[in-house]
């Protein structure tokens, strides 16, 4: 299974929480829309855990932003 194992890996989780916190949803919400527990997705943010590629566009689909909105981040 495909993970992102890069440097910018550590800003994904932020970038997550913040388009989660825009969305709405609380961890548990996403979480479910996306089929992981609370904890994993909890993880995920944190950046605690590698994640595969099936889970990061579970996650952009859930929160209705196309899957390449969780890699842009700026300096």
């Amino acid at each position: 299974m495909n993970r992102v194992c890069f440097n910018e890996h550590r800003i994904l989780g932020l970038i997550i929480f913040f388009y989660r916190k825009k969305c709405g949803l609380s961890q548990m919400k996403l979480a479910e829309a996306v089929g992981i527990s609370r904890t994993h997705m909890s993880r995920i943010e944190t950046n605690d855990c590698s994640v595969s590629l099936e889970v990061i566009f579970a996650i952009a689909k859930a929160l209705n932003i196309p899957a390449m909105k969780l890699f842009e981040f700026r300096d």
